[in-house]
């Protein structure tokens, strides 16, 4: 189907637009991750009641995010992510009003349910603005907004808490998604996207009995269990392991997402090249995800670094070969079933990622409280090939 030329001229400022989205998202969940020193103290939390947290949150997330796909497929696009921004914006200015391990149990499970939308809202966005061979380039950008959620959260957490109190910087996280949504709605209606394809009756159903489908879901919750680990945990890894500060380790903590970044365009970059040299593309992704999981293995050496310094270099190598991956692991998806469906194709990745950190996220707590973060960084640093060997199983 061609292009609108509004579309073809315009579509990567639109989707800019819409990874902001993606930002404020990852903003609003990685600010408890830093300020978890904080709400340890302050609640008297373990790292295995810290892990409980992650749970709630992730099993929400797993749960509703196949029906978030399928509602956002329904209702289109941008009504779909109006309502789930607002949503996880509420959820975030709520968590700030909690006064026990209860509440934020409860809050974080009510964020898991909002932000289920946000990466398969990407996912269409991606589908309906780009080209195939654009694909994982679009996924690399969405990547960039995550990446800038991550790295924004450890300076501005830190500064409001440190300032105002912990309290103040979920309010403040919160009322910034709310802002995102005027301003989305507008740019959406000044650039036509490419028609999305009519649903077919029974279309998700047969999704489902594709054994396709299910490789990729267990090739993007093995590849991800590292992500998992290193987006919740490398503050608490910092601040324990090599005795700094919450305002020392936020000087380290923004460097990890920097590499995911890099990670997440290097991906779309050779997935792009690789596809116009003429290989056909879910080949070319898993070539890319076969190269990111060799560079994963590195992350075994990070609990033997001598510094925080080297700690954090250690952990930015794990997290930019998982992002590489992943920019990847999420186009093929889109490759494999199409536009109709593209929203809830994703959703089920997301599941997928949510139900892995469910489970593994109480386990890394209790390992951690246990035997410290060698076995953990060990385990999730294999996981990528695991991940591989599933999806060539599946080709073959």
């Amino acid at each position: 189907m061609t292009q609108a030329p509004e579309v073809s001229r315009f579509r990567w400022l639109v989707l800019a637009v819409f990874v902001l989205s993606t930002a404020i998202n990852y903003l609003d969940r990685q600010t408890l991750a830093t300020l978890a020193p904080l709400l340890r103290a302050e609640f008297h939390l373990s790292n295995a009641e810290y892990g409980l947290i992650l749970t709630a949150f992730s099993l929400t997330y797993a749960a509703s995010a196949p029906l978030a796909g399928m509602l956002i497929d329904r209702i289109g696009l941008n009504r779909g992510i109006s309502l789930a921004v607002g949503l996880w914006s509420c959820a975030g200015i709520a968590t700030g009003l909690t006064r026990g391990l209860g509440g934020l149990v409860g809050c974080r499970a009510a964020l898991g349910v909002a932000e289920a939308g946000g990466i398969p809202g990407a996912g269409k966005a991606i589908h309906q603005y780009l080209r195939p061979s654009e694909r994982a380039l679009g996924n690399a950008v969405n990547q960039a907004g995550v990446s800038l959620g991550l790295m924004l959260a450890p300076p501005i957490a830190t500064w409001i808490a440190i300032r105002s109190g912990w309290r103040h910087a979920f309010l403040v996280t919160g009322v910034l998604g709310l802002l995102w949504i005027p301003v989305w709605n507008l740019a959406a209606r000044g650039v036509r996207a490419a028609p999305a394809p009519k649903i077919a009756a029974g279309a998700g159903s047969e999704m489902l009995c594709d054994s396709r489908l299910w490789a990729f879901v267990g090739a993007n919750a093995l590849s991800m269990i590292g992500y998992s680990l290193w987006t919740n945990w490398t503050t608490l890894y910092l601040v324990e392991t090599h005795h700094l500060t919450l305002v020392q380790a936020a000087w380290y903590a923004w460097i990890p997402p920097l590499a995911a970044l890099a990670g997440g365009f290097a991906g779309g970059w050779l997935s792009l090249r690789l596809v116009e040299r003429g290989m056909a593309a879910p080949p070319a992704r898993f070539r890319v995800c076969l190269l990111a999981a060799a560079l994963s293995l590195g992350g075994i050496a990070i609990p033997a670094a001598p510094s925080a310094g080297w700690a954090a270099a250690g952990i930015s190598l794990s997290i930019l070969a998982v992002s590489a991956f992943s920019v990847n692991m999420y186009s093929l998806p889109l490759d494999v079933f199409g536009g109709a469906r593209a929203a809830f194709a994703v959703s089920i990745l997301v599941s997928s990622y949510g139900a892995a950190q469910a489970v593994i996220s109480p386990v890394f707590g209790r390992m951690i409280d246990l035997y410290g973060y060698a076995p953990v960084t060990t385990f999730t640093a294999l996981m990528p090939l695991a991940a591989c060997a599933l999806l060539w199983g599946s080709a073959r």
